[in-house]
């Protein structure tokens, strides 16, 4: 249960960074915001390298940080699950 609301948290800051980055994307074009939203793994590429903001290591930090937490509690919490369940006989 713990770890259910721990994920949630995780990638509910992990998606609020990348919603910045993915706005900032899409005012510098149009072009840029679909590479962004549609091109695996390019909006770490443009958050080190083009993404702009006063705190951009701390936007960074939660995006890689948030999402990557999310993912390892979600997968802690399902290898959980899956050791409770009884055995059938």
């Amino acid at each position: 249960m713990i770890l259910d609301v721990l994920g949630l948290v995780f990638s509910a800051l992990g998606l609020a960074c990348a919603a910045m980055v993915l706005i900032h994307a899409f005012r510098r074009s149009v072009g840029t915001g679909f590479m962004v939203l549609c091109i695996p793994c390019y909006i770490l590429y443009y958050a080190f390298s083009q993404f702009e903001h006063g705190r951009k290591s701390l936007i960074i930090a939660g995006l890689v940080g948030g999402l990557t937490l999310a993912g390892a509690t979600r997968a802690m919490s399902t290898e959980r699950r899956v050791l409770e369940l009884p055995v059938a006989r």
